[in-house]
């Protein structure tokens, strides 16, 4: 079977930015995305979970999108105009997808 090289952003925001989040991606042409709630981590901080240990860090989630890479810059800046005063993390990764049409 046909694999298609893609690349797989993942970024982990504070759940109050997830609708500003989604709503520049979407104004940046991302077609799709999902949004997975994030049960909890250890970073800068400490560690933190949604129970919440560490308050404004109790509710995070991540927001995964599959792209085509001629795509990933606009994405990135789009991403980054959100999390840049925020608590977040944005990881790429290369991965590969079956059904390129719909992405």
């Amino acid at each position: 079977m046909q694999t298609h090289v893609a690349k797989r952003v993942e970024i982990i925001i504070e759940a109050v930015m997830e609708r500003r989040l989604t709503e520049a991606l979407t104004a940046a042409g991302v077609t799709g995305y999902t949004v997975l709630p994030v049960q909890g981590g250890s970073g800068r901080s400490g560690e933190w979970s949604r129970e919440g240990q560490v308050g404004r860090a109790g509710g995070m989630v991540a927001v995964i999108c599959l792209i085509r890479p001629e795509r990933l810059d606009g994405l990135l800046e789009a991403a980054f105009r959100v999390v840049e005063r925020h608590i977040g993390v944005v990881s790429v990764t290369d991965c590969a997808i079956l059904r390129a049409e719909r992405f």
